[in-house]
């Protein structure tokens, strides 16, 4: 009687460690690393995502669940205005406008723009995330969806690409303050925020704000031509 009790302590012990086992890849790195196959019963977008949800063994931790969508958004945002600086770009750099140094301008900021999404759209992946750009989400991270007239002068033109880094800059912001203030915190996500783009906006911001104030300011004579020509040979030079 006293084995039968010993065995069935034991067997109960071994059921509850191996319930607890299951939660961890090196235990049950068998099923979990394929517990979803493809059938093509989904899209590819959605098994994508249904796989990184069903499997343990994935490169989630910390608070990327919570963040993810908040990235994504503001992967959108970088894309969105990556293409709006360059129109603004093709806009001066045609015959009628003739601008070089505004051109050189818009298509640096246009190519910043497009890297900084691919490096995001890296980092998520790393983290073990999806980037679903058939899914929108609406966060502080978005930027607006209605379209400006991007075929403005000069001086208006700074000023509209003063306000597209000033959203960056508060999108970023936002997401490093979700990375760090919610109840799932990520630190690891919060730290590349910030090393990779809460200054590197910040500077932007400054270098747009000053380019606007000194072309107002050479702008206040009755012909301001010259002073538009001469400040876009100073922008060929940075």
């Amino acid at each position: 009687m006293k084995l039968f009790i010993a065995i069935a302590i034991v067997a109960s012990l071994g059921s509850l460690t191996l319930a607890k086992d299951e939660e961890y890849c090196q235990n049950t790195v068998l099923t979990a690393c394929s517990s979803s196959t493809f059938s093509g019963e989904y899209p590819m977008h959605q098994w994508l995502v249904k796989r990184a949800s069903n499997s343990i063994c994935n490169a989630r931790f910390a608070g990327i669940d919570h963040i993810e969508p908040e990235v994504q958004a503001y992967i959108n945002s970088q894309l969105t205005k990556s293409y709006d600086y360059l129109l603004l770009a093709t806009h001066f750099n045609s015959y009628q406008k003739n601008r070089p140094g505004f051109q050189k301008l818009y298509q640096g900021l246009s190519d910043r723009s497009f890297d900084d999404s691919i490096a995001l759209i890296k980092q998520i992946t790393r983290r073990g995330g999806i980037v679903d750009f058939n899914t929108r989400h609406e966060s502080p991270a978005s930027v607006s969806t209605q379209r400006t007239t991007l075929e403005v002068d000069e001086l208006h033109s700074l000023a509209l690409a003063l306000d597209n880094e000033k959203q960056l800059a508060t999108g970023a912001t936002h997401v490093h303050t979700r990375a760090t203030h919610s109840t799932e915190r990520d630190p690891e996500l919060a730290h590349y925020i910030e090393e990779n783009f809460l200054g590197k906006q910040a500077e932007t911001v400054r270098k747009l704000s000053g380019y606007a104030n000194d072309l107002a300011k050479l702008m206040k004579v009755p012909d301001p031509s010259l002073s538009v020509y001469l400040f876009d040979e100073y922008l060929q030079k940075q």
